[in-house]
């Protein structure tokens, strides 16, 4: 995958909107979109609606599996082409998902302490266990062409840390009366090798960067785009809604080959 960084950014922007607009409607702020990555077209994005819809797999991820259900009759066969921004790494049962899907690229912004699935906790990119479709390009390898973490990660935190210090009304009262306080200041180190090689590393971010690798720094540095994380983005669904119905449109599904190969059949 030979995307610049600036593409990372653009695309990890969107999630990073979709999850605030997921914020301001009472859901936990993680949000993902998935891109074509021959022709940079929105297929699919999906918003965390577990206290929506009181289900517990109702992640970002199955949302836009769903999303893409219902564009193409529970067909498609493009999975491999797909890159997946996300603004949290994949839980172990979304990164299963995915892989078995046959995506091969997985772009997150913060890591998932508890149950990563991308390297934090496990690594199902690596799995031996859990494979990719016999017709993926690399299925004799079973493994996932890139897991890039990072990508505008103190944004993801800070969305998570805007979630967990709300008043839950329905909470039970605390013992101590201390308010929990924002942190905008601190954020804990990046272990990249857990996640990719310092190779990869170099490839995607430069050489000159490698320090960041071996420091457990932020690429980014100390800079947070606030705008994007403390202002409302209800326009975000207009736009991401015309961007997968210009990328399902079917001149343009034509010019791109889908609807000429061989479908899979997404379990309901």
């Amino acid at each position: 995958m030979d995307y610049p960084l600036s593409k990372h950014v653009e695309y990890m922007e969107y999630a990073l909107k979709l999850a605030r607009h997921a914020l301001d409607h009472g859901e936990t702020p993680v949000a993902c979109i998935f891109v074509d990555k021959k022709t940079g077209g929105i297929v699919s994005y999906g918003m965390n609606d577990t206290n929506n819809s009181l289900a517990g797999t109702s992640h970002a991820e199955f949302v836009a599996i769903d999303r893409i259900k219902n564009q193409f009759s529970s067909t498609f066969d493009k999975f491999e082409d797909i890159i997946v921004y996300v603004t949290v790494e994949p839980c172990i049962m979304c990164a299963s998902a995915l892989k078995q899907l046959g995506i091969l690229n997985i772009v997150f912004g913060c890591g998932n302490e508890r149950f990563g699935g991308n390297g934090t906790v496990l690594s199902i990119n690596n799995d031996t266990c859990t494979k990719l479709p016999a017709n993926t390009v690399n299925s004799d390898s079973n493994r996932q062409d890139l897991i890039l973490p990072g990508i505008l990660r103190k944004e993801a935190i800070m969305l998570l840390r805007f979630f967990y210090v709300r008043e839950n009304t329905t909470a039970p009262k605390p013992r101590t009366k201390t308010e929990r306080k924002l942190d905008r200041d601190t954020f804990p180190d990046i272990e990249w090798s857990k996640y990719i090689d310092e190779i990869t590393f170099n490839k995607v971010f430069g050489k000159d960067n490698s320090g960041f690798y071996k420091d457990q720094k932020d690429i980014f540095g100390e800079s947070i785009n606030w705008e994007i994380i403390e202002n409302g983005q209800d326009h975000i669904i207009d736009y991401m809604n015309s961007q997968c119905i210009e990328f399902h449109q079917p001149h343009y599904s034509e010019s791109i080959g889908i609807g000429n190969h061989k479908k899979i059949k997404l379990t309901p």
